[in-house]
């Protein structure tokens, strides 16, 4: 591991919490990718404008006639770890046909005052050293409200999100999404805490959360929580949870963690779905990428579309029945744990109409278009796509109507350049 000074400087910066995030801005230049945009609102509760980052998937986009909503994941450190999870959600949700966790729209939080947002109570003292906190602390409850009755209301009017939330935080941050769990449990589906600072106050916080995860049932909620690599050298996690160690902020840090996800582990009947790693090769600062990551595959084993690729096998029994049943019953699983309907992807189901008619299987592509036509009957692509279905079959006044069906819903030039060819070979 790092050296100790080192260490205490790079992975605990978080306690110089009174720091403020640089007013950075997602700006389009010419010619620039840009993966984000900024909104603002002013908060009657914090007394202060708040900005937030918001990341929308391309499926997203105002020109698509296809209106759906998103599950919405809400980011604590926003410019920390904006682009990260963006990309990781991209990658996971999309890039390289991938489909293993859902789309979601993003909202990262900047900072304003970090300290006074993300704590539950009000210290004046450091308990380990006796010296006093220069540093704001306590407002973490009134954050929540701010979240609750101003933030996510803004999100919900705002931009296509669903009432399926997920609530990430880091260091300071994991503090606050504990405290979400244990008193706003209302709030969001999944919650994901990344080497909380539960020392925080003497432990009393984390006394309290161990209280109220006792008492209180937490059926459909899901907690991940990660936890760095903070060892001094010569020190064991056996020895952090000795009672006979001399405290120390990295110390107290992980053995205050560690007796929360040890507690957490014996309550099997809070309905709570949990689940902690701790990462040996990560420490403060490197931890959130892996925690993330592991954490969305933890939330969403469900969401993954398999069994498809069994169709495609010339020695299968399997019927077009069987095909949509397949896909039908799998959205039907994912809207009954997002607590809404869920339709299938227009263009994964495109995808796999066009591989099954490339591959000589006509039947089961029809079949694929037209669950597309039912689920879009404003877009222009399931009826587009079908006229190549119906070409295939050397069926060609089918096909023009198809054609000129998807024209009068949008302007198409491939489908109009389809229909001027196959109308002047009559």
């Amino acid at each position: 591991m790092k050296n100790y000074l080192v260490l205490i400087i790079a992975a605990f910066t978080f306690l110089n919490c009174q720091q403020k995030e640089s007013n950075r801005t997602l700006e389009k230049p010419a010619n620039q990718i840009v993966i984000g945009q900024i909104d603002s609102l002013y908060s009657g509760i914090l007394d202060e404008s708040r900005e937030v980052w918001v990341y929308i998937p391309e499926s997203a986009k105002e020109s698509s006639p296809n209106k759906m909503k998103y599950p919405v994941l809400y980011l604590l450190d926003g410019p920390r770890h904006f682009y990260s999870m963006t990309g990781m959600i991209r990658q996971l949700s999309t890039a390289n046909g991938n489909m293993l966790v859902p789309e979601m729209i993003i909202v990262a939080i900047p900072n304003t005052n970090r300290s006074l947002d993300l704590t539950p109570s009000h210290v004046d003292v450091d308990f380990i050293s006796g010296d006093s906190i220069p540093y704001l602390s306590g407002g973490g409850n009134k954050f929540l409200d701010f979240m609750e009755y101003e933030l996510i209301p803004h999100i919900e009017k705002t931009y296509p999100v669903s009432n399926y939330r997920t609530f990430v935080g880091h260091s300071f941050g994991g503090l606050s999404v504990i405290n979400a769990l244990v008193n706003r449990q209302h709030l969001f589906n999944n919650y994901v805490a990344i080497d909380p600072s539960l020392w925080w106050d003497n432990q009393a916080f984390l006394n309290v959360a161990d209280s109220l995860l006792s008492a209180n049932k937490f059926q459909g909620k899901a907690l991940y929580v990660g936890v760095a690599n903070t060892l001094e050298a010569g020190m064991t996690i056996e020895k952090i949870q000795s009672d006979t160690i001399t405290p120390t902020i990295l110390t107290v840090h992980l053995k205050s963690i560690l007796q929360f996800v040890n507690d957490l582990e014996a309550k099997e009947t809070n309905g709570l779905k949990f689940a902690w790693k701790y990462y040996e090769n990560d420490d403060h600062g490197s931890v959130p990428l892996i925690t993330e990551y592991d954490a969305l595959r933890f939330f969403f084993p469900w969401y993954e579309l398999n069994g498809i690729s069994d169709f495609f096998s010339a020695k299968s029994t399997l019927t077009t029945q069987d095909l949509t049943n397949l896909i039908s019953s799998h959205y039907e699983n994912i809207s009954n744990h997002f607590g809404y309907k869920v339709i299938p992807p227009e263009e994964l189901i495109n995808s796999y109409g066009n591989s099954f008619l490339y591959n000589d299987m006509p039947e089961k592509s029809y079949a694929l278009f037209n669950m597309n036509i039912e689920n879009y009957p404003n877009s222009p692509e399931p009826l587009d796509a079908m006229g190549d279905y119906y070409l295939s079959q050397s069926d060609t006044i089918n096909a023009i109507k198809q054609f000129k069906m998807a024209l009068e819903i949008s302007h198409n030039p491939m489908a109009k350049e389809k229909i001027e060819k196959l109308e002047s070979a009559k």
